[in-house]
């Protein structure tokens, strides 16, 4: 297996409360004028079999430029972690090779914006350097086991006893306390929405099982797709948050299953940004129109002859429960209880009385579009794969920006590329691509020297068919 691992990161003023686009919040985005996260990039050094690591920049319109660079000053002081900072010079880029294979505008779809967008990106840009395994990351975590790599890929691409293949797995987190279970709190407002009680007792019956079962939960920031689910199926882009979750969903409505893998997790510690100014944590903010959405998407899929039905019952005991009929009295009653319960009263009477009106709009207004943009993906995926021109050019721009960066940095009239961005050969005879950030200074891409190193890929056995089969519960 040759995998790349995915990281996207957040860059937004401290205020930040997202657009008028519901999706475009994020649960721990950082102030430009403060470190940030991206941890992870120190704990990766220690991973064996590293191969590429992309990062994907997402960041305010006015910060773009700026969050890009701050991203790249921080990779490149992990020389030992080969990166390629993704931003939106490099989403230009992309945008106009898409324009140049008469692939549709997909700016919703694909992009910098909403979590769903952006993994999608991820996906893209895998397939356009041709890595056939993707493995995400959130910026906020740490790795602990070397072998983490070696985990991540066991299994994948393989059959099972009944020959179905494993195109999909997530492992587990471990949060402050060194628990894998939720810091779920019994109390009498959380009556109607026992989230957190029915996810533990999930991953507590499937740490205690095989090695690899069929999962219910997704982990977003412990996930490997392999490429053969990534170039048929996308993310949800509509989706508020929960897009990990949701794309197990997705899975299993076109004939495909995410796997839990019980032996390979990290740990994913408290944020080390400053939360906006609102009690209300976004998570918390957005949940009512992430399960609404996600009810009246699963309701629309029945109507599809040609996609697999997915049952509440066959979710138990998480999240079945939360995708019932019912679901919007329950929202209702828990938004009002909370009201009484929780600090904030007054933001969750916004939110019970959002249940009923924005979030039902949106859900019904939103729940067909992902099917529509599923007849899009596997082309579009098609068109790109390998592409030797985009992928050329994105190297070429992530190059530029690693030079400028480390040559303000250092007093030195020249200064050496660093060793965090990778690189690819250049494509023969094709024509050059424009970079949209020098484009205007006259700076054609034919002046840029050609990348010296080959772009890193790993080679990871995912493990012995028989030993699957022996370790796994079909």
């Amino acid at each position: 297996m040759n995998p790349v691992v995915v990281i996207p990161t957040f860059i937004y003023p401290r205020r930040h409360r997202g657009g008028a686009d519901v999706v475009s919040t994020y649960d721990h985005p950082t102030a430009p004028n403060q470190e940030g996260e991206l941890r992870c990039l120190e704990s990766l050094a220690k991973v064996e079999g590293l191969g590429l690591v992309v990062i994907l920049v997402s960041a305010d319109v006015s910060l773009e430029v700026q969050a890009a660079e701050k991203v790249q000053a921080i990779a490149n002081r992990h020389p030992d972690v080969t990166t390629l900072v993704i931003g939106a010079a490099e989403l230009a880029l992309i945008e106009q090779r898409m324009a140049q294979q008469n692939i549709e505008r997909l700016s919703k779809e694909i992009g910098l914006q909403g979590y769903g967008a952006i993994r999608n990106l991820g996906l893209l840009v895998a397939n356009v350097l041709g890595f056939d395994a993707v493995v995400f990351l959130d910026d906020d975590e740490v790795i602990d086991d070397p072998k983490f790599l070696e985990k991540a890929m066991y299994g994948l691409g393989k059959l099972t006893r009944q020959g179905v293949p494993i195109v999909a797995k997530t492992g587990y987190y471990l949060n402050d306390q060194d628990s894998y279970l939720s810091k779920w709190e019994d109390k009498w407002y959380n009556r109607f929405w026992q989230q957190g009680r029915a996810f533990n007792e999930w991953i507590t019956k499937a740490m205690r099982g095989p090695r690899l079962s069929r999962s219910n939960h997704v982990c977003g920031g412990c996930l490997a797709v392999h490429k053969e689910a990534f170039r048929r199926l996308a993310f949800d882009p509509w989706i508020t948050r929960g897009e990990d979750l949701d794309y197990m969903l997705d899975l299993r409505m076109y004939g495909s299953d995410i796997w839990f893998d019980n032996q390979w997790g990290l740990r994913h510690l408290p944020s080390n940004a400053v939360h906006q100014a609102s009690k209300l944590s976004p998570e918390e903010r957005d949940t009512f129109f992430r399960w609404l959405y996600e009810y009246r998407k699963l309701e629309y899929s029945r109507a599809l002859i040609d996609l697999q039905q997915v049952k509440p019952a066959s979710l138990e005991p998480y999240p079945g429960p939360f995708l019932e009929p019912g679901l919007l009295r329950r929202i209702r009653l828990t938004a009002w209880m909370r009201s009484f319960g929780r600090p904030d009263k007054k933001a969750y009477r916004l939110a019970a009385k959002a249940a009923t009106g924005a979030a039902s709009a949106y859900a019904e207004a939103n729940c067909a579009k992902y099917f529509e943009f599923q007849y899009v993906w596997p082309e579009a995926m098609n068109r790109l794969e390998s592409d030797q021109l985009l992928s050329e050019a994105l190297v070429r721009s992530a190059m530029l920006r690693a030079q400028d960066v480390a040559a303000a940095s250092v007093p030195a009239p020249v200064a050496a590329a660093p060793a965090t961005v990778a690189s690819s050969a250049p494509a023969g005879g094709a024509t050059p691509m424009c970079h949209p950030e020098r484009s205007a200074a006259g700076a054609e891409p034919k002046d840029i020297p050609a990348p010296p190193v080959p772009l890193p890929h790993a080679d990871i056995d995912p493990g012995m068919t028989t030993q699957i089969r022996l370790d796994m519960e079909d």
